[in-house]
C-alpha cells in the first residue's frame, strides 16, 4: 500500500522501518510522518515510543487508541519545517491533519516541537494544536474564534484531550480556553 503519510512510496520503504523500530527517523519531519501513519494503523506503541519522557507521562494509550481507531484518516499536509534536520537538535513541524469523525470532517492544525535524546533519536516533545471544521480557518490570524468548542461528548478535566495529544484536558487544551 501506499504510506498513508502520502508520501507516494510505498507504506514498507517509508514509516513502516520506523513504526516496526528496525531504523528511526532521521529527520523531525519523518518522525512526525510516521507519527501520522502510526496513528492511521493504530500503532499506538509507537507513538508513546516516540514520545520525549518528559510528554509520554501524560500519554493516554487507551485513549489514543480510541481515537486512532474510531477516526477516518484523510491525509497530512506538511506546511512548513524548522530546523529538524539530521544535523539539528530540536526542530518544529507545522502541519495540517484532515479526519473524520462521528460524521464530520475535522481539520487538526499543530506546530509541533521535537527534540533529539541522548541516543540522537528524534522525539516528540509537544504540540500546539486546534482543530476545527474542514472548509473554515481560512487565514490564520483568526483562528482562535474558529476553534470548535465540542458541546458533545463533555470533556472531563481529566479526560485526554480531545486533540490527541494523548495528554489530560486539563494539561493540554483546557489551559488555552482558560
Amino acid at each position: 500500500m501506499n504510506c498513508p503519510c502520502g508520501s507516494e512510496q510505498s507504506y514498507a520503504t517509508c514509516c513502516e522501518p520506523y513504526i516496526k523500530g528496525t531504523a528511526h527517523a532521521p529527520t523531525a519531519e519523518k518522525l512526525m510522518r510516521s507519527r501520522y501513519t502510526a496513528y492511521t494503523q493504530a500503532e499506538i506503541d509507537y507513538i508513546k515510543k516516540t514520545l520525549a519522557p518528559e510528554s509520554s507521562k501524560d500519554f493516554d494509550v487507551a485513549a489514543a487508541k480510541k481515537w486512532a481507531t474510531e477516526s477516518k484518516w484523510k491525509g497530512l499536509k506538511i506546511l512548513s519545517t524548522k530546523q529538524g534536520q539530521e544535523s539539528d537538535k530540536k526542530g518544529v513541524v507545522e502541519f495540517t491533519v484532515t479526519y473524520e469523525t462521528e460524521g464530520e470532517t475535522l481539520d487538526h492544525h499543530e506546530v509541533s516541537t521535537f527534540r533529539k535524546n541522548d541516543k540522537g533519536h528524534w522525539m516528540f516533545v509537544d504540540g500546539d494544536a486546534h482543530t476545527h471544521k474542514e472548509g473554515e480557518g481560512h487565514g490564520h490570524h483568526h483562528h482562535h474564534q474558529e476553534t470548535i468548542v465540542r458541546e458533545s461528548p463533555k470533556i472531563g478535566r481529566n479526560d485526554p484531550c480531545s486533540c490527541g495529544s494523548g495528554k489530560k484536558y486539563k494539561k493540554c487544551c483546557a489551559t488555552a480556553e482558560a
